[in-house]
């Protein structure tokens, strides 16, 4: 799974934003007829809308991806803290137990 990083995004969104104002300034200095250039155009609709589709995808998978470690982590998290309530109570328990010890013994 290919993962995108913001700036490999913001690449990817000012490449296409290039081209499409490329586009469009070059459609207005081009001799060409009305039914080229609506042609010329739709062409770089639809490969900008395919381009625009799959940085799309990319990003909710990076975003899945994110989402599904966040998760892991959060439950590595949890478990340590259950980790370390047991350490504490049988560490308290432990503590307990000598002090009742020491204060049962003659003197």
């Amino acid at each position: 799974m290919e993962q995108l990083t913001r700036s490999e995004m913001q690449h990817s969104s000012g490449f296409l934003l290039g081209a499409l104002v490329g586009a469009g300034v070059a459609l207005l200095f081009a001799p060409q007829s009305g039914a080229e250039i609506r042609r010329l155009l739709r062409d770089y609709a639809v490969r900008a809308k395919e381009e625009l589709g799959d940085n799309v995808d990319r990003g909710a998978e990076a975003l899945d991806s994110a989402v599904e470690r966040g998760h892991e982590l959060a439950e590595k998290v949890h478990e340590v803290g259950r980790q370390a309530k047991t350490y504490v109570e049988t560490g308290t328990k432990v503590a307990q137990d000598i002090k009742d010890e020491l204060t049962s013994q003659p003197r």
